[in-house]
């Protein structure tokens, strides 16, 4: 069929701050993950603040 989609860790083109910044935002979005998690094994609920386009208040 066709060729696999390039990755850009693979190919010296990408710059390597182009994909470090990826890795930390990746990391970063993986941190909110947890500390959601946590939070609501306490019972602290911090979900979205907007659902559906309507801001959800307390």
């Amino acid at each position: 069929m066709g060729a696999p989609p390039l990755r850009g860790e693979d190919h010296a083109l990408v710059r390597p701050y182009l994909v470090a910044h990826e890795r930390r935002e990746e990391a970063r979005r993986q941190r909110a993950r947890r500390r959601v998690l946590w939070l609501a094994v306490h019972g602290i609920d911090v979900g979205p603040r907007v659902i559906h386009g309507v801001e959800v208040t307390a």
